[in-house]
């Protein structure tokens, strides 16, 4: 699994001019599957975003966590993040997982994290959709899971 995370004072997602999906001070995820996630790289990466230490304590330095503030999710699937641009000019996604597949993990994604006290929103999978934030910071990193971390 791969995510990037932004650390955002806002966030929003609509689909066909509805907003689906708000949230506040807190993360936005963009997550794509692979044809090789499993359960374990699910619960790793719940783990890692919902721990992940990225704002300010009171002397200015990243110390807390999403827990810690109070923060909430807003958890988008986007299977071009596996989009393979090594060749040519039109992207391969031959490793991102089949929608079935993808749509399983995401939603034990989503599971994992409202089991650790998050609160959080979703895109919708599979649609169109159109994600508004305010990047705090900016702050965004790419996190893979254990599996696919290289040395």
């Amino acid at each position: 699994m791969r995510a990037v995370v932004q650390r955002v004072s806002k966030g929003s997602v609509t689909v066909e001019g509805r907003e689906i999906g708000s949230i506040e001070k807190g993360f936005v995820v963009l997550i794509g599957i692979s044809g090789d996630d499993g359960r374990e790289d699910v619960e790793y990466l719940a783990d890692k975003i919902v721990n992940l230490r990225v704002f300010e304590d009171s002397d200015g330095k990243m110390n807390l966590s999403l827990k810690d503030v109070g923060g909430n999710l807003l958890v988008i699937s986007q299977f071009t993040l596996y989009g393979d641009c090594r060749k040519g000019r039109r992207p391969s996604f031959t490793g991102a997982a089949p929608p079935d597949m993808a749509e399983e993990l995401y939603n034990e994604f989503v599971n994992s994290c409202r089991q650790k006290d998050v609160r959080v929103e979703t895109g919708q999978f599979q649609a169109h959709m159109e994600v508004e934030l305010i990047n705090d910071g900016p702050v965004t990193l790419i996190i893979e899971s254990i599996g696919k971390q290289k040395a």
